[in-house]
C-alpha cells in the first residue's frame, strides 16, 4: 500500500473477499462509554474503544473539563469524577464532525453548574440542533443557538433541571439519549415515548453503569440518579462499519467473508433484514452476550439480489446502513424503493443526494424523493465520485468500486478516519484492490 495518506481513494474491480476481518469498535457504543464512565464513580475500563476522530473527540472534551483519561490504543481506562464533579472549560468545546457528541453532550451539559460552548466542524456546524434543544428547555435547561437552530451551543449552568414526559417527533436514538442524560439531573421522573424503536446502546449502559430504567412498552422511564458506578465495558465492532463488508461480500462473485465479534443489537441490525429480503446469504454464528449488547460472527457469501420495497418499519433501526444498502440496490435486479427515510438528508451531508449523484455519475439509473430513492438495478460504469466529505458516502462507493466496470476514483475521504480509521488496511486485507491517491 502506498505510505501517503491522501485524501482520495482508487479502487479498481475484481477480487475476491474472504477470510475473517475484525472491524473498529462501535462508535455509538464507545461514545457512550466515555461520556458515562467521566460521570461514574470509579474507574471505568474500556476495551475496544474506536479510535476514530468522531470518539476522540468525545475523549477530548471531557479531558478538557477535567477528566484523567488514559488510552494506551487497545484500553482506555477513565477516572470518573462523579455527577457533579466535571469542571468548565475556559473555551469552546470542538466536536469536530460528531453529531453523537453534541446531541448527547448538550444534554448532560445542561445539567452541570458551569456554562459550556458547543462547536464543531464546517459540516456540524449545519446541522439541526433544536430537536435537543427544545425539549431541554422544556426541562428548564438555559440553552442558545443561531437562528437557523445550528451550533455554536451556548449553555448557561447553574440550573435545576425537572423531569419531562416526552413524545418524540422523530426517530432518534441521539435525541433520546439526549434526554436520558439530562434526566440523570433532573428532580422527578423523565419519561420519553419512542413510538418507532431506535437503538438501545444507551439504555443498556445505564444499566451496566448500575442506574435502572423502566420501560413499558414504549414508554422509557429515567429517574433522577443519585451516582453511577464505574465498571469495564467490552465494545464489540461497530455493525455499521461491518455494513460495507456484508455488501461487498454480497456483491463479489465468489466471496466468502466472516466478519468477527459484531454488535448485532436488534435495534440496530434492520439491515440484516433488509439484505436477506433481496437475497442475501448472511448467517449469525458465536451468537452471544458481552457487556449487555449482542454480539455475534456475520458470515457473508457472494448472492444475486433482486430489487425490493424496503419495510419503512426498518429505516430507523437502518438509518446509517443506507449508503451501503442502496450500493445494493444498484445491483439487484429490478427495482429497490425507499421511503420514509427523510432523516437521511440531514446527516452528515443530504445522503439522498450525495447518493443520487453517485449514481448519476457511474451509470446507475436512480430518481430521489422527499424521503427517499427510486433505483433501477444495472452496472457500475466506474468513474469519479465526489464524497461530499462524507464518511459513509465515500465507503459504500469504494464498495460500488469492485464490481464496476472500470476504476472507481472517490473524492474528499478524510472524514473516513470519523469513524472507520484504518479502513483502507482492511479493505485491502479482505481482499478489496484500493488505495490513496
Amino acid at each position: 500500500m502506498s505510505s501517503k495518506r491522501g485524501s482520495r481513494f482508487r479502487i479498481k474491480p475484481g477480487g475476491v473477499l474472504s477470510g475473517r476481518v475484525t472491524v473498529p469498535g462501535d462508535k455509538s457504543i464507545s461514545h457512550r462509554a466515555m461520556m458515562l464512565g467521566a460521570i461514574a464513580e470509579g474507574e471505568t475500563k474500556i476495551h475496544g474503544f474506536l479510535q476514530g476522530e468522531d470518539t476522540l473527540a468525545t475523549a477530548k472534551a471531557f479531558q478538557q473539563m477535567g477528566v484523567e483519561i488514559v488510552n494506551d490504543g487497545k484500553l482506555v481506562r477513565v477516572k470518573g469524577v462523579g455527577l457533579h464533579g466535571l469542571n468548565g472549560h475556559t473555551g469552546a468545546l470542538d466536536l469536530g464532525n460528531s453529531g453523537t457528541s453534541v446531541r448527547l453532550m448538550t444534554g448532560l451539559l445542561s445539567a452541570q453548574s458551569f456554562n459550556s460552548e458547543l462547536i464543531g466542524d464546517k459540516s456540524l456546524m449545519t446541522r439541526p440542533m433544536l430537536r435537543v434543544i427544545k425539549p431541554l428547555r422544556s426541562m428548564n435547561a438555559e440553552i442558545d443557538c443561531t437562528d437557523k437552530g445550528t451550533l455554536p451551543i451556548k449553555i448557561t449552568g447553574g440550573r435545576q433541571l425537572h423531569g419531562i414526559e416526552y413524545e418524540l417527533p422523530i426517530a432518534s436514538a441521539q435525541l433520546k439519549s439526549c434526554l436520558l442524560l439530562a434526566g440523570l439531573y433532573a428532580e422527578g421522573t423523565t419519561t420519553i415515548i419512542e413510538n418507532e424503536p431506535t437503538r438501545d446502546h444507551t439504555e443498556r449502559m445505564l444499566n451496566t453503569f448500575t442506574h435502572q430504567l423502566r420501560r413499558e412498552g414504549s414508554r422509557i422511564a429515567c429517574d433522577k440518579a443519585d451516582k453511577l458506578i464505574g465498571t469495564e465495558i467490552i465494545i464489540p465492532a461497530d455493525f455499521s462499519s461491518a455494513a460495507f463488508f456484508i455488501v461487498a461480500a454480497t456483491l463479489v462473485p465468489g466471496s466468502d467473508l466472516i466478519l468477527e465479534n459484531v454488535g448485532v443489537n436488534p435495534t440496530r441490525n434492520a439491515m440484516l433484514k433488509v439484505m436477506k429480503m433481496m437475497g442475501a446469504d448472511i448467517t449469525l454464528e458465536n451468537e452471544r452476550v458481552q457487556s449487555g449488547e449482542p454480539v455475534a460472527d456475520i458470515h457473508i457469501k457472494s448472492s444475486e439480489l433482486s430489487g425490493i420495497a424496503i419495510p419503512e418499519d426498518c429505516v430507523s433501526i437502518a438509518i446509517d446502513e443506507f449508503p451501503a444498502i442502496l450500493v445494493a440496490a444498484a445491483c439487484a435486479k429490478g427495482e429497490t424503493r425507499l421511503t420514509g427515510a427523510a432523516e437521511l438528508r440531514v446527516k452528515e451531508s443530504d445522503r439522498i443526494q450525495s447518493m443520487l449523484d453517485g449514481f448519476m455519475a457511474t451509470g446507475i439509473e436512480a430518481e430521489a424523493t422527499e424521503d427517499g430513492m427510486v433505483i433501477q438495478g444495472g452496472q457500475f460504469d466506474g468513474g469519479e465520485i465526489n464524497s461530499h466529505g462524507d464518511h459513509r458516502i465515500a465507503m459504500a462507493f469504494a464498495v460500488a468500486g469492485m464490481i464496476s466496470a472500470e476504476s472507481m476514483l472517490i473524492n474528499d475521504c478524510d472524514n473516513v478516519s470519523t469513524s472507520f480509521p484504518g479502513f483502507v488496511d482492511l479493505a485491502r486485507q479482505a481482499g478489496m484492490d484500493i488505495d490513496y491517491v
